[in-house]
């Protein structure tokens, strides 16, 4: 956070509290939680806007559908021409009721605040069409719709009901979210290939796996971590080659070996756990390879780090001469 801003919050909660505030870790508190409410409205704003965008330069002038709540109300909208905006909020309501028993209130309320504001954004702001070529449509709808949708996720809501849906079904069958998602989405794509046309429901599906992949790419983001585990009796050496030939930070921990004949006693080993992109695991591999080709590597995917020194550049002085 720009500390200018941040300095503008703390003095501002030091007005409104004033001689009854509780002290500077109070008001540290209150700054922090208003930083990252002004970040979620940031997000869910910019969310709404490329949503709006998707749908009105893309989808609905040219009768295209998508999966989820929006797919059913943009197949209502071409059969019965009902505004999308009054769908998009009557469709999605029962789920938003079901996600503030499901998840949160929190989650209830920022999610319902988004769902009106689309649909008031739909309703009185007009974006121009920007083409009529199906290919592009599907492939541009479906990227700013997805983006829309992946921005209110990480603001903290949603623009579409069908995840709640999931999740509510999921937890009374043994069907995972993703296998209820896709079953849903198959029967809104069997709806609008019967409502409109086959070739329609085609280039639906190819909207959908575009916002599909736009969402992953938004909440994920591009850069794919990686959190790897080392167990090696080489252990110091691996640790100074992550620290001076990466420049990566690592955590020790304090283990026991577990493979050892019945009677014989326990080794106490030290594990190294470090995170990485998955663009420097060749590197790392290559370095524990130079130490230890018996090394016990264990590498899993990470969605996302905050803080440490994974999202910094190396830094030059642990690099050896």
């Amino acid at each position: 956070m720009n500390p200018l801003f941040q300095q503008i919050i703390i003095s501002t909660a030091k007005l409104y509290y004033g001689k009854n505030a509780r002290g500077k870790e109070q008001l540290k508190q209150w700054a922090i939680e208003l930083r990252d409410e002004l970040k979620d409205a940031v997000y869910l704003a910019v969310g709404v806007a490329s949503a709006a965008f998707g749908l009105e330069s893309f989808l609905i002038p040219n009768g295209f559908i998508d999966g989820g709540v929006t797919g059913i109300s943009l197949i209502t909208n071409v059969v019965t021409q009902i505004p999308i905006s009054i769908l998009l909020v009557v469709l999605n309501l029962p789920f938003l009721i079901m996600g503030w028993r499901t998840v949160s209130s929190r989650f209830a309320l920022k999610s319902i605040g988004s769902i009106f504001l689309l649909a008031l954004t739909v309703q009185f702001v007009h974006f121009p069409v920007v083409t009529d070529n199906e290919l592009l449509v599907a492939a541009f709808g479906g990227l700013f719709l997805g983006l829309g949708i992946g921005m209110a996720v990480r603001g903290g809501g949603i623009l579409d009901g069908t995840e709640v849906l999931a999740i509510y079904l999921s937890r009374n069958s043994s069907l995972t979210v993703g296998n209820i998602i896709l079953i849903f989405n198959i029967l809104i794509f069997a709806a609008g290939a019967y409502f409109i046309s086959v070739e329609t429901a085609l280039f639906a599906i190819l909207t959908y796996f575009t916002a599909a992949k736009t969402i992953d790419f938004v909440i994920d983001g591009i850069e794919e971590y990686m959190g790897v585990t080392i167990i090696s009796p080489f252990n110091e050496e691996i640790r100074k080659a992550i620290v001076n030939h990466l420049g990566r930070g690592c955590t020790i921990y304090r283990g026991r070996s577990g493979y050892a004949p019945t009677g014989s006693a326990l080794k106490d080993i030290d594990i190294l756990y470090t995170v990485i992109t998955r663009l420097e695991m060749s590197k790392l591999k290559t370095e524990i390879n130079k130490i230890d080709e018996e090394a016990f590597v264990i590498m899993n995917s990470i969605k996302d780090t905050k803080g440490g020194m994974v999202k910094k550049r190396p830094i030059s002085k642990f690099k050896k001469a």
